[in-house]
């Protein structure tokens, strides 16, 4: 296969640069390039012809790439363009960095190659959490009672109707940047008798709302095209984690790989389908009944530690889908055309 691979994600990223190195391994040219980076490191030029032909240009200190020569785009955790240091009033550096968003925004658009896990209109879609819970319901998951509100009294009824047995989540990302480079994050919470004190606070802004669910444990369900890589994670088995196992600590966190029944499997594999996207990360529970039930899915979360614990292949099915020309199916085409 011919064509570089672009991968648009910032430096530090692990998982891109683990995968970008088994890339390279299969003969594959492998650029990584972060938006932050343009303009202050990075020259992009687009020329138009007469004959209507578009020329598409990519420059960094290291290489040179042919954006109308790609084989893939793997947009997965880029930074935003940010404006020339040499730039100082506030109001200028505002109005260049949205110059810069629209302009690189529509050139990876307009770019006509794989896009992994999707085009960034789909990514963005499919991480709204409201949408996905509809879908998933339409699918046939099983889903946690839910209220997403702004209504206090509405929350309160909620929290009454389920014995106080509820967890608040964030709508959008569980991070939030702060001054000085720092991060504020706020994970799956379960409501206290005291946090009932402060309910009056959620008419500023609309919240995830759910009852419990108790777990046998928890599943990272990764799908990468048409395969499916399923691994518990035993959060139980410590207080730390008992109710969002992001909170863990890896090494000390059981891992183990799962077996879904197939009828689960196949419904994982439509959710990333109908969504437009040939790669998601869906986290679902597993009751001491033994219920699938959905919580949510992420376009671009991540999975090095699970292939670490598990040996579950992820990293080298990704390969096949950025390089190896592993087919995307239609579902995922129509949703990039729609976007």
């Amino acid at each position: 296969m011919s064509g570089e691979i672009l991968v648009l994600t910032r430096p530090d990223d692990t998982h891109a640069l683990h995968v970008g190195e088994l890339l390279t391994q299969r003969g594959a040219d492998v650029v990584f390039f972060d938006p932050e980076d343009y303009p202050a490191k990075a020259v992009i030029d687009v020329s138009y012809e007469p004959s209507g032909r578009v020329r598409r240009t990519l420059r960094t200190h290291s290489h040179r790439v042919d954006l109308d020569g790609l084989t893939a785009v793997w947009t997965r955790r880029p930074q935003s363009p940010v404006c020339h240091p040499k730039v100082a009033e506030l109001v200028a550096r505002a109005h260049l960095e949205r110059e810069l968003a629209v302009f690189t925004g529509d050139l990876w658009d307009q770019l006509d190659c794989r896009m992994v896990p999707g085009s960034r209109e789909v990514i963005k879609v499919a991480g709204r959490k409201p949408s996905q819970l509809a879908l998933a319901g339409r699918l046939g998951f099983e889903l946690p009672p839910t209220l997403i509100s702004n209504d206090p009294d509405e929350f309160l009824d909620f929290y009454s109707r389920h014995d106080g047995r509820i967890i608040t989540k964030p709508l959008h990302m569980p991070w939030a940047p702060r001054d000085g480079g720092e991060s504020v994050s706020r994970l799956s919470e379960l409501v206290s008798p005291r946090d009932i004190g402060y309910a009056d606070a959620i008419r500023f802004a609309p919240i995830i709302i759910q009852a419990y669910v108790p777990k046998r444990v928890e599943l990272r369900v990764t799908v990468v095209g048409d395969r499916v890589f399923a691994a518990e994670i035993h959060s139980q088995e410590s207080n730390h984690t008992r109710f969002d196992w992001r909170r863990y600590d890896a090494a000390m966190t059981r891992h183990a790989v799962h077996e879904l029944p197939p009828e689960t499997a196949e419904r994982c594999v439509h959710l990333v389908r109908r969504l437009g996207l040939v790669y998601g990360a869906i986290d679902l529970i597993l009751t001491p009944d033994g219920r699938y039930v959905f919580l949510e899915i992420n376009p671009n979360g991540q999975w090095l530690w699970i292939e670490e614990t598990t040996g579950l292949p992820i990293s080298e099915a990704l390969c096949d889908v950025l390089y190896g020309g592993a087919s995307i199916p239609k579902e995922v085409h129509d949703a990039g055309s729609r976007a």
